[in-house]
């Protein structure tokens, strides 16, 4: 096939591991959350909330994965359920770790944690053995 010097074409589809892909997956992604009911978050557009009378369903997206969850297990459930006729997805199971995030999951409910990503900063500033404002070394 001989190609013109002259022309230029455009890309309709974002392929996978090209610059624009996340981009596009993202704008996909967003525009379904939204016609969902979800409302974007105000502080950081990668956070999404969905009321529903007293229910809450929050989803976040962090590159290409997505936690959920909420109060209500019916809530989610039917998000996971429905996700699956937008994208193709791959159900894990009860998250422990999410990037600079611990999540400890209990009967009493979820615990959310930061500390092994706030020891990581300590030791790259080499303050692991600072006193904390309340007098308490911090404990590796």
């Amino acid at each position: 096939m001989k190609m013109k010097n002259d022309l230029v074409s455009k890309l309709k589809k974002a392929l996978y591991g090209l610059k624009q892909a996340s981009h596009a997956w993202y704008y996909h992604l967003n525009k379904y959350l939204m016609q969902q009911g979800f409302k974007e978050g105000s502080t950081d557009n990668n956070l999404y909330i969905k009321f529903d009378k007293d229910k809450l369903l929050i989803v976040v997206v962090y590159v290409d994965d997505i936690i959920f969850g909420g109060h209500v297990e019916s809530m989610s459930q039917g998000f996971a359920s429905t996700m699956p006729q937008g994208f193709e997805i791959s159900l894990l199971s009860e998250i422990t770790y999410f990037p600079s995030l611990q999540v400890q999951q209990t009967k009493n409910g979820m615990f959310l944690s930061q500390i092994k990503y706030l020891k990581q900063i300590l030791k790259k500033y080499g303050t692991e053995d600072c006193k904390s404002t309340n007098g308490n070394r911090v404990k590796s």
